[in-house]
């Protein structure tokens, strides 16, 4: 007769956190998938007339924003795929998941700039075409100031 061995149940806690990235990595998945259709839809070579007066560099990444959508894309599936693994408690999984999560947490600290650059680029060009009284300047200022903020926030918080 074969002997068992019982090591304990299963660890809750895994279970847990398998279900929440599987659930954050479809959720990413398809965001990626839409942005992806989005800035894949407009005319090849476009850039924003804002970019003129930005950095080569911020001009650069922002010119290249569909591949930065395609690698979040990649990244996202990656998640859902190591999550899924991690459910199943496969060994590979587990290093793949730490690994991914790492990437993805390097690449929300990095994308920082990049997200605070899209966003004065945004501003820049909405407040270049449009006449604002001083007062509604200021709400609006103080829109875009808590707007930014709020993402770097909830950016370092994801992380």
């Amino acid at each position: 007769m074969p002997q068992t061995f019982n090591v304990g149940a299963r660890s809750p806690l895994v279970t847990f956190i398998a279900w929440a990235f599987i659930a954050f990595g479809a959720l990413a998945s398809v965001s990626a998938v839409i942005q992806y259709a989005m800035w894949a839809g407009l005319a090849p070579g476009w850039t924003p007339p804002a970019l003129q007066s930005r950095p080569v560099l911020t001009g650069l990444l922002l010119g290249h924003l569909p591949w930065f959508v395609g690698a979040a894309l990649i990244v996202s599936v990656a998640m859902l795929a190591s999550a899924i693994g991690l459910l199943m408690r496969l060994e590979w999984a587990r290093r793949a998941f730490i690994g991914v999560l790492l990437l993805a947490m390097a690449a929300n600290l990095a994308g920082l700039w990049l997200q605070q650059e899209v966003m004065l680029t945004v501003v820049d060009a909405t407040l270049s075409r449009t006449v604002l009284p001083p007062q509604v300047a200021d709400v609006f200022g103080g829109f875009v100031a808590t707007a930014r903020t709020l993402a770097v926030v909830t950016t370092l918080a994801s992380c």
